[in-house]
Parts: C-alpha cells; sequence; structure tokens
C-alpha cells in the first residue's frame, strides 16, 4: 500500500495538465452532481448515501486509483478512452440484456443519456477529483497477439496451473483457497473465470491479456509483466494464458431470455446421483440470482449469482439437479474456512419451491415462502454444521415467512444427495410424482407449466435465514416425448390426400377421352 502511495505521489508531481482534452471540468461538475454522487460522494470519496449497500463499493475518485485501464502497471493514470470506456459502458462487450453497464457491479453505462461532450465534462472532473494529467506512458501493445490454437491452449493451461490456481482455483471457478482484500481493506473474491459474463470487461483474448499485462491496481492481481515479480511471464506466455482462460467459458451458465426448465423423460430409474450418465441428455436451464430485500434481515453484499438446473422423469418420479458456484465449501467451526471467511461462517444452502397447488391462472403464491391463501412447499437442504456432522434435508410447508410446518421428508418419499467440487455445488432430488396427500404437496403432472423458485446461501459470505440469493418464479415442463404417431399421421393424410388427387386427375383424363 505504502509503496502505490509513493508511486502515486511521483506521478502526481510529474503530471502535465489537469484537464481532458475537450472536457469542461466545471460542466462536469454539475453532471456529477446531479448523475455521481449519490453512489461516489460529495466530493468523489466513495461515500455517497448509497454506497453502504454496494458491492463492490463505488470508486474513490480521489485515490486516483483504477482498475481497468490498458496503461503499463508502472502507470497509475489511466488513457482518455479507458475513462471514456468506463462512463459510457462501452467497456463491456458481454451483451447482458438490459445492462449496458460494468458487469457484476452497478455502474450502469452512462452512453445512453450523456453526449460525447457531456461524457468529456464529467471525466474531466473526475480527473480533477486527484489531480491527474495525462499519461507518461501509452496503452500497452497487442501486436504480438498469439493465436489461439491446441499448442497455445497447452501451453497457456500449464502456467494457469502453475501460477494461477491459487487464487482462480484448478478450474477457474474463482474457489483458491486465499483469503483476499484490496488496498482499501475490503474483502474481494477472484473471478470466476467459467463465467465470462461476470468480467468487468470482456472474455476476448486481448482484454484478458490486458489484464494479465497491467494486473488489475489496488487489488491482489500482480502484473505478470512486472520484471521485479517472481511470477513473471513472458509475452508469449501471457498470451497463452490467455487464449486458456477465453476458452473454459461454460456457456451454459449464463442465463438467457428463458425461463422453463424442460425435464427431460427417461426410460428406467431417475437418478439419484449427480454424477449419474442419465443426467447426459438433459439440458440445464440458468437462471439469475438477486439479493433478499424484502423481509428483514436484508441483503446487500451477495457472493451468489446464477443457478442452473436440469431435470428428467419417469412414469413414477421427478428428479432436479441443482448446480451453482460457490467460491468455498462452508464449514462453521473450521479454522480454515473461519479465516478464508474473515469472520463467522454458516451452512451451505439451497432450496426449490413450489406451488402446493398447481395454478390453473397466471396466480401464484407469493415467492417469498407462499401466503395464507396459496401455500408452497419448500425442499430444503443444508452442509455440514460441523466436521463429522450430517448434511441436513427438511420439507416444509409454508404459508408466510411466519407461518410453516416442518414435515419428515421420508414421509413422501422426498430424497436428496450432494457434492461439492472445486467451486460448485451440485444438489440432487427427487420425489414420486404423485403423493398420498394432494392437499399438502405439488402432484406432478406432464404437459402442464408448474412454478418453481429458488434460493441459495453461502455460509463464508454470513448468509442464514433472511440473508440469501433467490429467483422469482421460474417454471418446469415435464413434456412428453415424441411419440412416432406425430410423424406417421401426416405422412398418412399426405399419401391420402395425393391418392385422391391422383384419382380425381385421372377421372378427369378419362372423360376428356369420351369427350364427356
Amino acid at each position: 500500500m505504502r509503496k502505490r502511495a509513493i508511486l502515486l505521489a511521483i506521478m502526481l508531481a510529474a503530471a502535465p495538465g489537469l484537464a481532458l482534452a475537450g472536457g469542461d471540468a466545471a460542466k462536469g461538475k454539475e453532471i456529477y452532481e446531479k448523475r455521481c454522487w449519490w453512489c461516489h460522494g460529495a466530493k468523489g470519496a466513495g461515500d455517497g448515501p448509497a454506497a453502504e449497500f454496494l458491492n463492490p463499493p463505488p470508486r474513490d475518485f480521489t485515490s486516483g486509483v483504477y482498475k481497468w485501464k490498458s496503461t503499463p502497471f508502472d502507470e497509475i493514470i489511466p488513457t482518455d478512452e479507458d475513462f471514456v470506456k468506463m462512463v459510457k459502458g462501452d467497456i463491456n462487450h458481454n451483451n447482458i440484456a438490459g445492462w449496458n453497464g460494468m458487469n457484476g457491479t452497478s455502474m450502469p453505462g452512462w452512453g445512453d443519456m450523456l453526449g460525447t461532450q457531456d461524457v468529456n465534462d464529467v471525466i474531466a472532473f473526475i480527473k480533477s477529483l486527484a489531480e491527474l494529467g495525462a499519461p507518461q506512458k501509452p496503452a500497452i501493445s497487442i501486436s504480438g497477439a498469439v493465436s489461439s490454437s491446441k499448442e497455445s491452449l497447452e501451453r497457456g493451461q500449464k502456467v494457469f496451473k502453475d501460477r494461477c490456481t491459487e487464487c482462480h482455483g484448478e478450474e477457474g471457478r474463482g474457489d483458491g483457497t486465499k483469503k483476499l482484500k484490496d488496498d482499501l481493506g475490503f474483502r474481494t473474491w477472484p473471478r470466476n473465470l467459467t463465467k465470462p459474463f461476470t468480467f468487468r470487461v470482456s472474455n476476448k483474448a486481448k482484454d484478458i491479456y490486458t489484464r494479465i499485462t497491467v494486473g488489475i491496481p489496488g487489488t491482489q492481481m500482480p502484473s505478470f509483466a512486472d520484471p521485479s515479480s517472481q511470477k513473471k511471464l513472458t509475452d508469449e506466455e501471457r498470451w497463452d494464458v490467455a487464449n486458456y482462460v477465453a476458452s473454459i467459458e461454460a456457456p451454459y451458465k449464463k442465463p438467457t431470455e428463458s425461463t422453463v426448465i424442460n425435464a427431460l423423460r427417461v426410460e428406467g430409474e431417475v437418478p439419484d446421483k449427480h454424477d449419474d450418465p442419465a443426467w447426459e441428455k438433459a439440458k440445464y436451464t440458468s437462471f439469475y440470482m438477486v439479493p433478499q430485500l424484502i423481509a428483514a434481515e436484508r441483503h446487500f453484499t451477495p457472493s451468489l449469482d446464477t443457478i442452473s438446473v436440469k431435470a428428467v422423469y419417469n412414469d413414477k418420479e421427478v428428479a432436479m439437479l441443482v448446480a451453482w458456484d460457490d467460491r468455498t465449501k462452508s464449514l462453521p467451526g473450521n479454522a480454515k474456512a473461519i479465516e478464508i471467511a474473515d469472520g463467522d461462517v454458516f451452512e451451505d444452502a439451497v432450496a426449490v419451491q413450489w406451488p402446493v397447488t398447481i395454478p390453473q391462472e397466471s396466480e401464484k403464491p407469493y415467492f417469498g415462502m407462499g401466503d395464507a391463501m396459496l401455500p408452497v412447499n419448500i425442499w430444503y437442504w443444508k452442509s455440514e454444521s460441523g466436521a463429522g456432522q450430517p448434511q441436513s434435508f427438511k420439507l416444509l410447508n409454508s404459508k408466510g415467512i411466519k407461518d410453516r410446518e416442518e414435515r419428515d421428508p421420508a414421509s413422501v418419499g422426498l430424497k436428496y444427495s450432494a457434492a461439492y467440487d472445486k467451486g460448485t455445488w451440485r444438489v440432487v432430488m427427487k420425489r414420486p410424482i404423485k403423493t398420498g396427500d394432494a392437499s399438502k404437496d405439488i402432484q406432478f403432472e406432464e404437459g402442464k407449466f408448474i412454478p418453481v423458485a429458488f434460493a441459495a446461501w453461502d455460509g463464508s459470505n454470513k448468509e442464514k435465514g433472511s440473508k440469501h440469493e433467490m429467483t422469482t418464479w421460474c417454471w418446469i415442463l415435464m413434456q412428453p416425448p415424441t411419440g412416432s404417431s406425430v410423424y406417421v399421421w401426416p405422412i398418412i393424410v399426405g399419401c391420402i390426400i395425393l391418392g385422391a388427387e391422383l384419382a380425381w386427375l385421372k377421372s378427369t383424363r378419362g372423360r376428356k377421352k369420351t369427350g364427356e
């Protein structure tokens, strides 16, 4: 931290000017006070009235430290182009529907509200808060790009395993067992590299190469171009790692506009383990999760962002595989887990919520644990409460947060299995399609859209009770397989029509020959 402060002082002393070319800081101040101070604070110190509710926290402009820049590691000032991208939203190229700001943050893109001159003006004002001038060094060059190839990916994977897994984990899911804090003392988590839609910039190899080369100032992500670092990589090695990181995306994890889980009908038994081959033909549907902000205790600093689900069924049972990335396997009382979490650790957990009765119309139960008129079933799994303790599984009937009944899952044949592997939880839940009490349990039916909702808890993020992430209502459809009759009958009908047309044509020709 002290070295960064000294470097900043030296750079500021050498800065040649204080204004963005073409930008008017006075006019930018007016825009800032209308648009920006709510988060970044009246004086730009990142302490606006909304700051305590944002994760990550807003940028402190007075420090002059910016994470997403293209200038070298030993040049603290971003280029003007970097500033423009950060303000306008052009920094993000991952195409999340309805969002053009900085992914994974509350920083929106202002390009649709501010014109070019307005952007230049507000940047001039922001730079004045730390007395920043123009950078002394240009943006790094990407002219030496190494094309992605089998050889490059193999080299990149080898370097990644050697240099990057300590933080990012073996599979790149951000599950390295290391507690990280930025220079301001805020807790930070390694990026989950399998989810490029969460990258602050993009997952193009050139942008990943820039991060590896420049580092992320103010955090523990170093520059791998720093000659003084024992982890320094050659330019080719940095391109190889960039190519490898760009290749490990798991596309299914990015939610789409679909809100329907298509349950696959299978022959034989439905699986009860996550690694059963029967899951291979079923497809995941992924959903965004949002922090619970309705009931006390509200949650403003979530660590889980998406959840992925697939389902299968047969004549007797239905099974769901629920998967989500969690950087830590939370184990209450474990010294290492407490160290990583920086405090109390609770169990990880997930819940699947169903209406007790399939709605006949559009009306569904209140998605926050149902209501008195429309109750819900909740299948609730929790990880171990301590070393040597078993996982737990509950069946709840709920008519609201304060009105719920706990029942024995075994009484309705409800079963589970769960496993944590390299940053991902996978929980299988299965139950008979029908139970003995339709007044208390959802009765599954083929061909009907059945509402379902999900919630998850990260115990290492101090989440328990109402502090969790959740989805709104989604749907599951147990779609019967398309039978052969769907294809046979159109052929039969076609043949009948064709035969009738040929018969008519033959009779017409016969009449012409006889002069009729």
